[in-house]
């Protein structure tokens, strides 16, 4: 049995009546959230009359998500609204029998060998999109990474050979979706269901997407057959199982499996798969060129690493492993910004946290960015330094790196969000020699991620810098290394 809870919780200040810390959280969510570490290990605040339960002590969070993970269910108002649109995908589905089943499914579409078998596919597909944009016009960087994303993703669940029209459908579809979707997320439930444009306008935009999942998923279930029907012996009487598996995709995983999902369950994993790979890995990329434009000595040492593992071939997949010191500036974005910020779960009885009582059926909630601009572990939490994440720095900090979860209900797609990044900053940076920011220095926008709220750059075939342009660059270079 737990022991009684003794302490009392405090309740964040500046609370006002019915709306609670709302305005807070509408205008200044990020200083917020962060401030809530100096009021106690587990702080309460109110979102609206309801209180919730903010865990600002990353070895609670631990017990949350882990040690006593089976009395905090995946639940609140994020979870909510957002299984509105997902359905019961993995992200969203309530624990128990059918989350472990459909885990256990999915499992090895998302392991490194799995992976591997998709990479050079993603790669044909990043260049070329990556290849195409005009040199010298300023562009949407935070579009273009959605994008590139999506059709790197599309590539590696649905195989190399999806219908042009399936991909493109897609493509112009899904931004306007997960604005939708995030819309949903702030305003209130009852205004979700009110015959408003807005919300006729999603609910049709939803159904056309999950109208183009099944078309895939039939496209995908008939090139399977197809496969296996033909499948020709080799010379040592071995089928090409290697060319097979080429164009095949993540998702054909799931399509043979013996203990297959019914339609609407396939639609949902799409769905949360399509919408986790989006908008979490788009937003890490435009982060990560605007870092770059503020870091030279960091862009110098990118491309040298590129340079001596590549030379002048072009990048292959097995070359990821050989690119530390890219997967340190990737780690270093996505903890400075995220890229969820705020995750719910429900307290399913009366509980004792760390020596406070959480009552039953309340929010419980957590913050990725609020550990990670913890000063007790990352010193100077807003300096963007790579070098935190070497080999012999990383096991300190490990506890508090919380950006995929942690527990039963840790990201499934890590392996794969790791391969993708990597894989679009190294093409970005051997297809472009040259690029620049040209907006103002974006804004951290707190949503359902940290996204920037404009981004807007130029690319260039050639380093269009004066030497001594480079030079003075370098000398405003960030921190120096530690």
């Amino acid at each position: 049995m737990n022991a009684p809870a003794t302490s009392s919780i405090r309740t964040a200040p500046g609370g006002l009546p019915l709306i609670g810390h709302g305005v807070q959280l509408a205008r200044n969510p990020l200083p917020f959230i962060s401030s809530l570490r100096e009021h106690g290990p587990v702080v309460r605040i109110r979102i609206g009359p309801t209180p919730a339960y903010v865990v600002t002590d990353p070895a609670l969070t631990r017990k949350v998500l882990v040690t006593d993970a089976a009395h905090y269910a995946k639940g609140g108002k994020i979870i909510d609204a957002l299984r509105v649109f997902f359905g019961d995908g993995l992200a969203t589905i309530a624990d128990g029998d059918s989350h472990l089943r459909n885990r256990r499914l999915m499992q090895p579409m998302f392991n490194k060998a799995h992976i591997a078998d998709r990479g050079d596919a993603m790669i044909e597909q990043v260049t070329a999109m990556v290849g195409a944009w005009p040199e010298g016009r300023p562009r949407d960087v935070y579009e273009d990474m959605n994008e590139v994303t999506l059709a790197a993703f599309l590539v590696a669940l649905f195989g190399a050979d999806l219908p042009e029209h399936l991909a493109g459908e897609f493509t112009s579809l899904m931004p306007d979706i997960m604005k939708g979707t995030i819309r949903q997320t702030i305003l209130p439930p009852w205004a979700t269901r009110l015959p408003l444009p807005a919300n006729r306008a999603h609910a049709q935009r939803v159904a056309r997407l999950r109208a183009l999942i099944d078309q895939a998923i039939d496209h995908r279930a008939n090139r399977t057959a197809a496969a296996s029907d033909v499948a020709a012996p080799d010379a040592a009487g071995c089928p090409h199982a290697a060319a097979r598996e080429q164009r095949t995709g993540l998702f054909d995983t799931l399509l043979t499996a013996e203990d297959p999902l019914s339609r609407q369950q396939l639609q949902d994993e799409a769905i949360t798969l399509l919408t986790g790979a989006i908008e979490t890995t788009g937003t890490t990329l435009a982060w990560t060129l605007y870092e770059i434009t503020r870091h030279p000595r960091i862009e110098r040492r990118l491309r040298e690493e590129l340079t001596t593992v590549c030379a002048d071939r072009p990048l292959r997949y097995g070359d990821l492993e050989h690119l530390p010191f890219a997967r340190q500036v990737l780690q270093e974005v996505i903890r400075k910004y995220g890229p969820a910020w705020l995750v719910t779960r429900t307290a399913t009885r009366d509980i004792d946290l760390g020596g406070h009582l959480v009552p039953q059926g309340a929010d419980v909630v957590w913050s990725p960015y609020l550990h990670q601009h913890d000063p007790d572990v990352f010193a100077d939490p807003e300096v963007f330094d790579p070098d935190r994440w070497t080999p012999e720095k990383v096991s300190a900090t490990r506890g508090s790196f919380l950006a995929f979860g942690d527990g039963r209900r840790k990201c499934i797609g890590e392996n794969f969000a790791w391969a993708e990044l990597q894989i679009i900053l190294a093409t970005v940076l051997r297809t472009w020699p040259s690029f620049e920011l040209t907006s103002r220095a974006p804004r951290p926008q707190a949503v359902v991620t940290v996204k920037p709220d404009q981004l807007a750059m130029e690319f260039r075939r050639s380093d269009g810098r004066r030497p001594e342009d480079a030079v003075s660059s370098s000398r405003t270079d960030g921190p120096p290394p530690r």
